[in-house]
């Protein structure tokens, strides 16, 4: 299969500008995992939990808290899924993909199990990258153009773990 993807050094040299232009005009450091649990707390507070019993939604003057959306971060979530749809619909690469060949060659093709896999997976993921306070665009982007150690330590064991657990679930085998 034939398939127009983007050079990697343009790409990057784009991420970069792009946090360049983020810090410049909003002062905002690039960076994605918090809207998660902002959005948790928004859907908690529609289904009637109330989240200030929960220390974490009401820290740092109620930062996580439902109150805390709409805001940039979410806009950039938002600006995450929409460019990458954009970007797959001109390079005529957008397909929907139940379950990816690799997962169907090692576990069979059920998108319930494969979606209970990746929920679970995601699960697990979003509580790392908050005990480690943030993403791998915060501490990667952000942290490395900083030369924050964080930044090094975090992105160093966010690929290490990455490359262990696909390591284990995929067998070392090529899909």
């Amino acid at each position: 299969m034939n398939r127009k993807t983007w050079n990697p050094y343009i790409a990057g040299a784009l991420a970069g500008l792009l946090l360049v232009l983020s810090i410049l005009i909003t002062g905002k450091f690039l960076g994605a995992s918090t809207t998660f649990s902002r959005s948790a707390a928004v859907i908690e507070e529609t289904v009637g939990i109330d989240t200030s019993r929960f220390e974490y939604f009401t820290t740092k003057k109620g930062k996580y808290g439902p109150a805390s959306l709409p805001n940039w971060q979410l806009l950039f979530v938002i600006g995450i899924i929409v460019g990458s749809f954009i970007s797959a619909s001109f390079s005529k690469t957008f397909e929907i993909v139940k379950v990816p060949p690799m997962w169907a060659k090692r576990f069979g093709s059920s998108p319930l199990k494969r979606g209970v896999a990746a929920f679970f997976g995601g699960a697990i993921a979003l509580i790392g990258v908050r005990l480690a306070g943030g993403c791998p665009s915060g501490h990667g982007l952000s942290g490395l153009s900083q030369l924050a150690v964080s930044g090094f330590i975090a992105l160093t064991f966010f690929f290490l773990a990455g490359l262990i657990t696909a390591r284990l679930i995929y067998k070392n085998k090529r899909g």
